[in-house]
């Protein structure tokens, strides 16, 4: 289903499987699109919302010179614009990073979802709220940490994420992203990254090559970002429990 990593293993807030079913219903079509390109602009009219079924997406701002500023980052099973549904309009941009597979819900879909079903729209709703708390760890990361606890922090946070999407077993991933990317993410230059990243390594907590992310030692890499997974709001993880429960020591 391409439903199934929305809200995979989040406590509390898990789909029933008639919910599920019915917002796999609820999509219109599926597409691919290439790396770098807008999904949606600000300011304009949306009348549908976006899950992410493979890839990166991200959502951004631009200055005045045309330099872009990331406010969030989006990996499978997240819905990217779910917002976009009471906003209508959004006040950035949404583009892709690397090649995605998405799916596409209509707001009239979502209409009938919230008339006939109000639990499944409270954990849509949850969703929302989810995206709200991932952000004020990316301000808390960028505005607290020096330049290795944002990397380590970020490394830490997307490996969290993706463990509940099934795509990381808690020790390897791939990011596809480039170390320009994670620059962008954590509000440093390449240069800064490449730095970091050799840091990472010969410290012997994590690897970074060809988009590749290897965590050497979880609970030390967590410690040097100030990582609580609480935010992610997991179920039942022993692997996050544990690393929580070492890095508050």
């Amino acid at each position: 289903m391409l439903t199934d990593r929305f809200l995979r293993d989040r406590r509390g807030v898990s789909l029933e499987a008639g919910e599920r079913a019915r917002l796999e219903a609820s999509i219109s079509e599926t597409k691919t699109v290439d790396a770098r390109r807008i999904i949606a602009r600000a300011g304009d009219w949306l009348a549908q919302s976006t899950l992410l079924v493979e890839g990166i997406m991200s959502r951004y701002l631009d200055d005045r010179n045309g330099l872009r500023q990331l406010v969030a980052i989006h990996l499978p099973g997240d819905f990217v614009d779910l917002h976009a549904y009471p906003l209508k309009r959004l006040d950035h941009d949404v583009g892709t990073m690397t090649q995605v597979s998405i799916a596409i819900v209509p707001h009239v879909a979502l209409d009938a979802i919230t008339e006939e079903m109000p639990a499944l729209t409270r954990k849509l709703w949850f969703a929302t709220l989810l995206d709200a708390a991932i952000h004020r760890a990316w301000l808390f990361r960028l505005g607290r940490l020096d330049a290795v606890g944002r990397v380590a922090h970020f490394f830490c946070e997307t490996d969290v994420r993706l463990q509940s999407a099934g795509l990381s077993d808690g020790r390897q991933f791939n990011l596809g992203l480039t170390q320009a990317d994670v620059a962008e993410i954590c509000g440093l230059t390449t240069v800064h990254v490449n730095r970091v990243v050799r840091h990472l390594r010969e410290e012997g907590l994590c690897t970074f090559r060809n988009g590749k992310v290897e965590i050497l030692d979880p609970a030390k890499l967590a410690r040097r970002g100030q990582f609580d997974p609480s935010y992610l709001y997991i179920d039942n993880s022993k692997t996050f429990t544990s690393q929580d429960q070492r890095l508050r020591r």
